[in-house]
């Protein structure tokens, strides 16, 4: 089967019982897209197949073949990480990091959409991720660090 992941090609031999998640972690040793919860509700193993957020623990292989795969690790360019990216970085919007690349790729997403999304927005892009850690806050400003809204300050100026 051919799979296209983060710009190269790949030829696997897969079971067609297997979910994406498998073959991206276990064939391609792409490890940044995590398993989380195994039924497609926490987020964490959220990829971007043609440009769609997509929870690749649900998602069968096969369904895969020939679109566009992307991973947290095909979001950077070389050595520049990607803004999304970047703004997590800069808001230290994790703790633990399990949940953070599911969070990113959909906040990816959503930011290719929608440059400049609203609080309400971002909450309800990101309404199908879950941080065990609680770095909610952080994360809708990094969020929102990327759009091309400014950040609120705690006293309510930019």
């Amino acid at each position: 089967m051919h799979l296209k992941v983060n710009d190269e090609s790949h030829e696997v031999t897969v079971d067609v019982e297997r979910t994406l998640l498998s073959v991206l972690r276990h064939e391609l040793g792409l490890t940044g897209t995590k398993y989380g919860c195994g039924e497609g509700n926490c987020g964490a193993c959220t990829v971007l197949i043609d440009g769609e957020a997509t929870r690749s623990c649900i998602t069968p292989v096969t369904s895969a073949g020939g679109r566009d795969i992307t991973t947290i690790e095909g979001l950077a360019d070389g050595d520049t990480l990607h803004p999304v990216q970047e703004a997590f970085v800069e808001h230290t919007a994790f703790q633990c990091a399990y949940c953070t690349p599911g969070f990113i790729m959909s906040s990816t997403v959503l930011l290719d959409r929608n440059p400049a999304p609203d609080d309400e927005q971002i909450r309800s892009a990101l309404s199908g991720h879950i941080c065990r850690c609680g770095a909610y806050v952080r994360i809708l400003k990094a969020v929102k660090s990327a759009s091309s809204e400014p950040v609120q300050s705690e006293g309510g100026a930019s």
